[in-house]
């Protein structure tokens, strides 16, 4: 047998009996072309829903363990299906929960976070000639009673991944019923062009920002563990997107789906203007930021908060380069009697903290962490921005270099904080 390879099928790819054969078709066709083949399934079209629906009925409340056990049921129909299938095209498969294939998790009930995957029954399977049929979305809980445990939406996904960083496949082929990813949502805007391959950089971004064709979590996942990405149809031979973390260099690992903080990274030149009173029309906003544009000035976060439930007013931030402040109070300063807003505001001693590494926008405790050892400084947040790859804060340029140090100690960058401590009182 050659390298090995997993497949993942989204419920779009096995939502009726045909399309439970096409996909048997698929597995066995890899396997006789000399693969290692394990497929990861999700529930059949819309069963989850219908089971949330069903739950709903019987419990206005229902126990999310409960829940959890219930929704990966799911996922066990089509496996079984898809073993019928192949067994009729004469292959051996074997059908695997996700508790079975090793997927260890969490006890997050309903949105668990895999610790660890120990897929040895699923190995010693495929060495032996089969087909491994995981039940997709579902796990066990690590340490507690071995509970059964549902990932969220998109866990499918993230099963595959993680299967296949476990098994070392040399790649991790996920089917649904668009044939790439594309610059826009091809039902939506016709004339959409498929990306062929991208980084998985880019990818995150793409799924950040609501691009439904992978699940944030798998991506990271993946790019955590060098592993390719194949996004392809289950209803066409067309060859999809490839999404390559090869192409975003070397990156630490770690293990499971913990976040890997890799850079805590400081700049002490900045400023931030505060526009009071705003009036609601959205015209006043475009005009603000149209005239700035236009004066060349380079903001960066923006934050708009109304004053009343009716959006009558709002005072709206943003933070720039300290060097560009006296631009834009002097364009605003024009712009105040046309636009309608009451005061500007500058701090032009202003600096930003942000913390670097992958997982930085799905974990919880990142976020949790950075902004405890600012509180405990007591160091003000004017600011925040994130995205997957960066996570960061406007501060008071004073207190940068406090900031970095406890920031960087808490994520194991530096040495502890209380050694620190020690230092500057010795």
């Amino acid at each position: 047998m050659g390298s090995l390879i997993v497949q993942k099928f989204g419920g779009s790819s096995v939502k009726d009996p045909a399309c439970i054969q096409r996909v048997a078709h698929r597995l066995a066709s890899a396997h006789s072309a000399g693969y290692k083949v394990v497929g990861v399934v999700s529930a059949m079209g819309d069963t989850t829903d219908q089971l949330l629906k069903l739950a709903g009925c019987v419990s206005e409340h229902p126990c999310q363990p409960h829940l959890d056990a219930l929704l990966m049921t799911g996922e066990l129909i089509p496996t079984t299906l898809l073993a019928m299938a192949l067994a009729d095209l004469g292959v051996s498969a074997r059908t695997f929960t996700g508790k079975q294939a090793g997927v260890l998790t969490d006890h997050a009930y309903g949105h668990a976070h895999i610790v660890e995957v120990k897929p040895h029954r699923v190995r010693d399977w495929v060495d032996q000639g089969g087909i491994a049929i995981v039940a997709g979305f579902q796990g066990r809980v690590r340490k507690k009673k071995r509970e059964i445990t549902t990932l969220g939406r998109g866990g499918s996904d993230l099963t595959a991944v993680a299967l296949a960083a476990a098994l070392g496949a040399s790649i991790c082929e996920i089917y649904t019923d668009v044939d790439g990813v594309y610059t826009a949502d091809p039902r939506v805007v016709p004339s959409a062009r498929k990306i062929d391959a991208l980084s998985s950089e880019a990818m995150l971004e793409l799924a950040a920002s609501g691009a439904g064709i992978l699940h944030l979590r798998s991506v990271e996942y993946a790019r955590r563990w060098n592993i390719p990405i194949h996004v392809r149809s289950s209803f066409t031979q067309n060859p999809g997107t490839l999404v390559l973390p090869c192409l975003d260099g070397n990156r630490r690992r770690s293990a499971g789906e913990q976040p890997v903080v890799s850079m805590v990274t400081s700049n002490n030149s900045a400023a931030t203007v505060t526009i009071a009173d705003v009036p609601g029309r959205p015209e006043a906003t475009v005009g603000i930021f149209e005239g700035l544009i236009k004066s060349g000035v380079a903001f960066t976060t923006i934050s708009q908060a109304s004053h009343a439930l009716d959006h009558t007013s709002s005072d709206v931030v943003f933070a720039l380069p300290s060097a560009e402040a006296s631009t834009a109070v002097a364009t605003l300063t024009a712009l105040q009697e046309t636009i309608g807003f009451s005061s500007v505001q500058v701090q032009d001693r202003m600096g930003r903290i942000t913390v670097s590494g992958l997982g930085m926008r799905s974990s919880a405790e990142v976020l949790f962490v950075f902004l405890r050892e600012l509180s405990d400084a007591n160091i003000p947040v004017q600011l925040m921005e994130t995205s997957e790859l960066s996570l960061s804060a406007v501060i008071p340029a004073e207190s940068l270099p406090l900031a970095v140090a406890r920031v960087e100690a808490a994520f194991g960058l530096g040495k502890a904080w209380s050694a620190l401590e020690e230092e500057g009182n010795s």
